[in-house]
């Protein structure tokens, strides 16, 4: 956000590869706040954290080109 400024950053967040990521993050940080501080569930928090984490993982991913396809190809071929 830094180097390119907020409103270009929210437009590439909500560009059609990111969509999905951006989402997910965003629904596991506000899921993340509730299970902490509203239903005070520790192991709810923790699961919510752990997506929050992966999801922004693979969203800073779609910023490298053809990582997440080598990924998804590496997953499919272990998964055999």
């Amino acid at each position: 956000m830094f180097l390119m400024g907020p409103l270009r950053q929210l437009k590439k967040m909500c560009d059609k590869t990111r969509a999905l990521a951006t989402t997910l993050m965003i629904t596991c940080l506000v899921l993340t706040l509730c299970a902490a501080f509203w239903w005070k569930n520790f192991g709810l928090a923790l699961l919510f954290v752990i997506l929050q984490i992966l999801s922004f993982a693979w969203y800073s991913l779609s910023y490298i080109p053809f990582v997440r396809e080598a990924i998804l190809k590496l997953v499919s071929v272990c998964i055999k």
